[in-house]
């Protein structure tokens, strides 16, 4: 679990830091720009605003206490995944007053019914996506594993 954390984390503050130090790039689908966002996804509860890191802190704790709790290695690299990226854009609202986003999509090939955008997302929200399939496909194994080993009647 930790080297997934602190790897994702790095792979994610590195990325963010090219941006900070002015790296863009503009194309008709795709921009690569820096952005600041004081919600999480599109924005929702940035009326929190102070708060939300505190709250996001909490729930990731909870994540960390939880899989430890459930003691199954089967869930140390996508809760890793899911930490580390978590943990890197909460850190984002320590240091940068919001979450350091970048990628700015705004409809391939043409813009989604019109709009001038659609979603601003970093590398951790991927990684986010991606630890939260992972963890649904185990937990989806784990009980398919369990039923076909149950007893029948």
């Amino acid at each position: 679990m930790a080297l997934a954390l602190v790897g994702i984390f790095i792979i994610d503050q590195n990325i963010k830091q090219l941006f900070l130090d002015g790296y863009r790039f503009y194309s008709e689908w795709m921009d690569l720009t820096l952005v600041f966002n004081k919600g999480v996804a599109f924005s929702m509860f940035a009326f929190l605003k102070e708060y939300l890191k505190w709250i996001q802190l909490v729930l990731i704790l909870g994540v960390v206490i939880y899989t430890l709790y459930l003691n199954n290695r089967v869930y140390s690299v996508p809760v890793g995944i899911l930490v580390g990226a978590g943990f890197s854009n909460v850190y984002d609202r320590f240091i940068h007053e919001g979450v350091v986003d970048m990628f700015y999509y705004h409809g391939w090939p043409y813009p989604i019914a019109g709009q001038n955008g659609f979603a601003v997302f970093n590398f951790a929200d991927v990684a986010i996506d991606l630890a939260v399939v992972w963890l649904l496909w185990v937990n989806w194994q784990l009980d398919k594993k369990k039923k076909e080993e149950a007893p029948k009647d």
